[in-house]
């Protein structure tokens, strides 16, 4: 099954039905169908060939949506690039992808002016300069497009803040199709009805638009907010009938700060999803008695198309009631998914104890792109299995404990030192809203843990009492080393905390003492 095909059928289902809504304007099935075919021919109408990548920058939008599907029904590859990325990181994945194409936003058009000005074709939506978008769709007629095969490429994903050597995830209308069903009969729990409503609160071009797809093939309507606000979430909520989000844990904690994000203004939601994070089980527990029960976790990579995991509602409500440990689990395996722990030779390793996270099914991409000649992206896949870099543990039940990455922990004195471990217990602390834990270099210990927190409204929080709790709970050498308060973290493209920028704009200067 492909992209075009799903689109195609949908907007013959469910023709009057509106497909999807954006700050007042709004798209029927059929009107929906009608452009994204339109728009795929006139791409290839441009001398585009299937296969060629085309760079799409855009915001949240309804055309977004358009360009999304249509790229990908067309045969061609898409290259979401995200908008809240740095100029020269659009250069490099541009580079790197071979890009002939770009669908371009009228407000991105001058901070991609150098990039704009190397490709062959330039698609504005909105002005600028380039090829209008309406223009490129009223000149085509509509029809079938040609079906694609299962295997065929539609899309290069990159890591969020792509610095060095870009990374592309080789995904396929297979990968997409496996995501479609692991959401729908894990994360959403079964089809949605035709009077649920999606809210896409978070960017399209990463975890929300998992869910377009799902919800487009079910007849269900998505309402697209441009930007994060928890005013217009709410009222999406609240006056748009949204029944279904996902979101990553930093819009949670803006939400449980916000005074207007309750469980009776919030009551009309059946799913609260989150993903790209882990959330403390204090946040987890705050979230689901001031907001929403509905509570769903996944796990996913850009290299294994969410979800690869899913904890469920039922897990959270068991986790919060008599089950703690649950609270810390990325869930089970979703309907399609292989899950495995492995040792640093490959090898199983018994249940309970800690590995490398591997997966394999048909979420797993076709391999990286340009990946000739790296030694980096060569051991990725063996014999069909991803090995993530994420370390972790299987319990009995097939849960699956997310520990840390491999590139993040921290090595002190000798010791191994987890930083979700430490992140977790100081997020108990009353007070404290966000943790990161970084591993800073010392001469004596080789590295110390060093946690930066913000406060709950910005208020003051007694140290001593967050150095108590977090020897009460772990071991001297896991202990923080030395405390940061700071105003806000700096975020990832992905409303992630964004640790590698937060570790370059600090001083290394700190306490020895262990």
């Amino acid at each position: 099954m492909d992209v075009g095909t799903l689109v195609a059928r949908a907007a013959n289902r469910f023709r009057d039905r509106v497909a999807v809504e954006c700050e007042g304007e709004a798209r029927t099935f059929a009107q929906l169908g009608d452009r994204v075919t339109r728009l795929a021919r006139g791409l290839l109408a441009l001398g585009l060939m299937p296969g060629d990548r085309v760079l799409d920058l855009q915001g949240n939008s309804i055309t977004g949506v358009e360009s999304d599907l249509a790229i990908r029904s067309a045969g061609l590859v898409r290259v979401a690039l995200n908008h809240r990325l740095h100029p020269s990181d659009w250069e490099r994945i541009t580079a790197d992808s071979g890009a002939r194409a770009i669908v371009v936003a009228g407000e991105h058009a001058v901070g991609a002016a150098a990039l704009i000005e190397s490709l062959e074709h330039v698609v504005a939506v909105g002005g600028g300069a380039g090829l209008p978008y309406e223009s490129i769709i009223a000149g085509q007629s509509a029809g079938v497009l040609p079906a694609r095969e299962p295997d065929t490429g539609c899309g290069l994903h990159y890591s969020s803040g792509t610095t060095g050597q870009p990374k592309g995830a080789r995904r396929t209308h297979r990968n997409w199709f496996a995501s479609v069903t692991n959401m729908t009969h894990d994360v959403l729990g079964g089809v949605p009805s035709r009077d649920d409503v999606y809210v896409h609160a978070g960017p399209i071009t990463h975890t929300s638009g998992l869910f377009l797809l799902p919800f487009l093939v079910a007849g269900a309507r998505q309402v697209v907010l441009p930007r994060w606000d928890p005013d217009a979430f709410v009222e999406a909520i609240t006056e748009r009938g949204g029944t279904h989000t996902a979101v990553v844990p930093t819009m949670i904690a803006r939400l449980l700060g916000h005074a207007g994000a309750t469980r009776d203004s919030l009551a009309g939601l059946r799913m609260l999803a989150y993903a790209g994070a882990p959330m403390p089980p204090e946040q987890m527990r705050q979230a689901y008695e001031q907001l929403t029960p509905n509570l769903v976790q996944y796990y996913g990579l850009v290299e294994a198309i969410p979800p690869v995991t899913v904890l469920t509602a039922d897990d959270h409500a068991r986790g919060l009631t008599g089950e703690p440990d649950l609270l810390g689990s990325a869930g089970r395996a979703a309907l399609g998914v292989e899950i495995g722990v492995v040792d640093e030779d490959g090898r199983p390793v018994p249940t309970g104890e800690m590995g490398e996270v591997i997966t394999r099914g048909d979420h797993v991409m076709a391999g990286y792109w340009n990946a000739t000649g790296r030694a980096d992206l060569a051991k990725s896949v063996r014999e069909g299995w991803l090995h993530t870099g994420d370390l972790g543990r299987l319990g009995g039940d097939g849960h699956l404990w997310l520990v840390d990455r491999k590139g993040d922990m921290i090595i002190s004195g000798g010791y191994n030192i987890y930083p979700r471990e430490v992140e977790d217990i100081m997020a108990e602390v009353p007070g404290v809203h966000e943790v990161a834990v970084l591993g800073l270099p010392d001469t004596d210990w080789g590295q110390r843990v060093v946690a930066f927190y913000t406060t709950t409204g910005g208020g003051p929080v007694d140290e001593q009492v967050i150095m108590d709790h977090c020897r009460s709970r772990l071991a001297s050498y896991k202990k923080p080393k030395e405390l940061r308060r700071i105003d806000a973290f700096p975020l990832s493209s992905t409303g992630k905390i964004a640790k590698k920028t937060l570790r370059s704009s600090l001083s290394d200067s700190g306490p020895n003492d262990q």
